[in-house]
C-alpha cells in the first residue's frame, strides 16, 4: 500500500469511527488497530488522532459547502435555488451520514478546523447575497436580508439533522415540504407539495377545479336556501290573507 493509499485508508477509519464516538472517545490505538498498522504510523501521517479529525472535519466542510454553494448557483428562480440547495444537503446526508455527524458536533477546540455552526454562517453568507439581490429588486428594505438568509439555513439545517435518524419520508419529499414553508408561509401551504414544477401545475388546476366546484356548490345552497325561505314567507302571507275579517 503506497504512503498515499495508507493515508486515505486511516481517513476512511477515522471517519467511522468519529462518527460513532466522537473525537474524546476515539483512540489512536483504536485507529491503528482498524486500519491493521501501527501506532507511530497514524502519527507519521497525521501527528496524533486531533490530526486525523482535523483533516476528516476540513474535508466535509468543504464538500458540503461546495455542494450547497453550486446548487444555490446553479438555477436561476430563487426558489429553484432553494429547491436544489435543500435537495443538496439531504443527498449530502444521505450518501455521507458519517460525515454529517461529525460535522453536526462542534469541532473539537485544539483542532483549529471549522464548526458546522461557522459552515451554516458560510452558506447563509452566500443567501443573504442572493435574496439582498432579490430584495433590491422588489424594492424591499435589503438590510433585513440577513434575517432572512439565517432563517432560511436554520430551518434547512435543522430539518437535515433531523432527518439524518428518521430518514422519512425520502429526500425529494423532505425538501419539498421545506420549500413549501419557505415559500408559501404557513397560510398559503401547498396540500401536495412537489420539486417537479409540472406536478405543481397540476395540482395547482386540481385546486383551482375543485375550488370552482365548491363555490358553484355553496352558490346552489344559497339559492336552494333562499327559495325556501321565500316559500316560507309566501305560505305566511297566504295563511294571513285567509284570516277572517273582524266587524
Amino acid at each position: 500500500m503506497t504512503g498515499k493509499e495508507r493515508r486515505e485508508q486511516l481517513l476512511d477509519i477515522g471517519r467511522t469511527l468519529f462518527a460513532e464516538r466522537g473525537l474524546d472517545g476515539t483512540s489512536v490505538e483504536e485507529i491503528a488497530s482498524a486500519a491493521g498498522v501501527s501506532k507511530p504510523v497514524v502519527y507519521e501521517h497525521f501527528g496524533g488522532k486531533e490530526g486525523l479529525y482535523a483533516v476528516v472535519v476540513d474535508r466535509e466542510f468543504e464538500k458540503l459547502l461546495r455542494l450547497i454553494t453550486e446548487s444555490l448557483n446553479s438555477a436561476t428562480h430563487y426558489r429553484g435555488k432553494l429547491e436544489k440547495a435543500a435537495l443538496a444537503l439531504l443527498e449530502y446526508i444521505e450518501g455521507n451520514p458519517d460525515g454529517f455527524r461529525i460535522l453536526v458536533r462542534d469541532s473539537h477546540g485544539g483542532t483549529g478546523t471549522g464548526s458546522y455552526a461557522s459552515l451554516l454562517s458560510e452558506i447563509a453568507g452566500e443567501v443573504e447575497y442572493i435574496l439582498a439581490q432579490e430584495f433590491d429588486r422588489h424594492d424591499y428594505d435589503d438590510k433585513f436580508a440577513p434575517l432572512y438568509a439565517q432563517s432560511l439555513v436554520g430551518m434547512v439545517a435543522m430539518t437535515g439533522q433531523w432527518w439524518l435518524d428518521v430518514r422519512k419520508p425520502r429526500r425529494e419529499e423532505v425538501a419539498a415540504h421545506i420549500v413549501n414553508l419557505a415559500w408559501n408561509g404557513i397560510s398559503g401551504l401547498e396540500p401536495r407539495p412537489s420539486l417537479d414544477p409540472r406536478q405543481r401545475r397540476k395540482e395547482m388546476e386540481r385546486q383551482e377545479k375543485r375550488a370552482e366546484k365548491a363555490a358553484a356548490k355553496a352558490e346552489k345552497a344559497e339559492e336552494k336556501a333562499a327559495a325556501k325561505a321565500e316559500k316560507a314567507q309566501r305560505k305566511v302571507r297566504g295563511e294571513d290573507d285567509a284570516e277572517p275579517q273582524e266587524g
